[in-house]
């Protein structure tokens, strides 16, 4: 018999009767049924851990880090969990291709937003947080999370290599109130602020105000596209209360990055992104905050030429494309 923390998965399925799943390996969505010594060790600590109220939230066994998601099904209990890294995964080891790294790396004296979007499990939040690790490394300084439950072991001290030090620390939002979470994120003073998730309408007007008053914001969307990333925030904070026109203009004026990123592959996955970026020097135009403020977003075109001049190796803002 095994044990579950030496058997190779990402997520396990534990149905009403107490049957146990995860990903067969083999096939891109098939399952494996599996039976580890130490289920019933397992199964006890994540029936303990739910306070009763919050399905989303996360349990340590044997130190590694669990995410959790409670449903009730029609016959009873259901529980997904996703295993977690012992140690944020280096940013240069997810796969991404190199001229990608080292744009988004240059980033870390940038203030404003890099939104990550994709479907579940793609690897939304380990890349951000192995973003924000390697920022944290470069320059120290003072890092805030709000996540609900917390995946990434990112709370700690760090030694940037300018010789200063770094802490982050992880929080999680108090009854659910992400809103007032971010403002006291702000009254913290941090130089990076990272959102686990934007989910609901006081996230995302409070992240747009955010970006858009001095730090670097990180966070993850669930969207089918780069394109739709942005108007899911932008609906998001309308339904907050926030003014559509206001909304567009807050989001042309933080952004730094959105991209959006899918897993290829079954037994070994790439991550495949396509991203959008505008020019981090605010002080220039861009065109590509001109049409995000517009709320008409025909990106297509600025998405492909950013893709072919990073691959190219040339500069993404060309003197000739800036429109003053």
């Amino acid at each position: 018999m095994t044990k579950l923390n030496d058997i190779d998965f990402s997520d396990i399925y534990i149905t009403p009767e107490k049957l146990v799943f995860i990903n067969d390996s083999n096939t891109e969505n098939g399952l494996a049924r599996i039976e580890p010594e130490d289920f019933r060790t397992f199964f006890d600590l994540v029936e303990k851990t739910y306070d009763g109220h919050n399905p989303s939230y996360s349990v340590i066994y044997e130190k590694i880090s669990y995410r959790v998601e409670r449903s009730v099904s029609l016959y009873g209990i259901q529980y997904c969990a996703r295993k977690m890294p012992r140690e944020v995964p280096s940013f240069s080891k997810l796969g991404f291709p190199v001229e990608l790294r080292r744009y988004l790396l240059s980033l870390n004296n940038a203030m404003g937003l890099i939104l990550w979007s994709g479907p579940t499990g793609a690897g939304k939040t380990t890349a951000i947080s192995a973003l924000l690790k390697e920022f944290l490394f470069a320059q120290g300084g003072f890092a805030y999370t709000i996540e609900d439950p917390a995946e990434m072991p990112l709370d700690g001290i760090y030694k940037a290599a300018n010789g200063s030090l770094a802490l982050c620390k992880q929080t999680q939002p108090v009854n659910g109130n992400w809103g007032n979470c971010l403002k006291s994120a702000l009254r913290s003073k941090p130089r990076f602020i990272m959102v686990g998730e934007i989910r609901t309408p006081d996230t995302a007007s409070e992240v747009l105000r955010a970006c858009t008053s001095g730090h670097l914001v990180l966070s993850s969307i669930h969207a089918n596209n780069v394109t739709d990333a942005i108007n899911s925030v932008v609906k998001y904070a309308t339904s907050a209360g926030m003014n559509e026109e206001l909304a567009y203009d807050l989001f042309s004026r933080g952004i730094l990055a959105v991209l959006h990123q899918t897993l290829e592959g079954i037994k070994n996955k790439e991550p495949h992104a396509t991203f959008l970026f505008a020019n981090p020097d605010t002080t220039q135009g861009d065109q590509v905050r001109s049409i995000i403020k517009s709320g008409n977003l025909n990106l297509a075109t600025s998405i492909e030429t950013q893709e072919r001049r990073l691959t190219m190796g040339k500069n993404l803002f060309m003197i000739q494309d800036i429109k003053r």
